[in-house]
């Protein structure tokens, strides 16, 4: 499974480097939700580089729900107290709830369990 591992962390890096390009040149919202999608796109490559066995379901749903549970912590107002003190933190926990999150975390998904489908067939 090397190879499988080695193309997750390579897909790990364009998506980071996307991420960065989405911010740097587009709007607002648009920059806003790409990124949501993008970062469970970023949790799905980590599952798969973790686990390069794992099912294209199964990656899906681990990077949908670690998605998921990072926005529902934004209610507890921890992330925004790490965010406070930790760029890192915020990169990786935002700071507020906004439930059009979970949208597009399912839309990243549900890209990554597509791409991920097409290239074990």
């Amino acid at each position: 499974m090397p190879n499988r591992r080695i193309a997750a962390l390579a897909a790990a890096v364009v998506v980071v480097a996307a991420g960065l390009g989405v911010r740097a040149l587009l709007p607002g919202a648009v920059a806003k939700y790409a990124g949501d999608l993008l970062y469970t796109l970023l949790v799905y490559a980590l599952v798969v580089a973790a686990a390069p066995r794992a099912r294209p379901v199964v990656a899906a749903a681990v990077a949908l729900a670690v998605s998921w549970l990072v926005e529902f912590a934004q209610l507890t107002g921890v992330p925004a107290e790490l965010s406070a003190r930790s760029t890192l933190a915020r990169l990786v926990l935002g700071t507020t709830f906004n439930a059009p999150d979970l949208f597009w975390y399912a839309v990243g998904a549900a890209a990554g369990y597509a791409v991920h489908s097409a290239c074990t067939k």
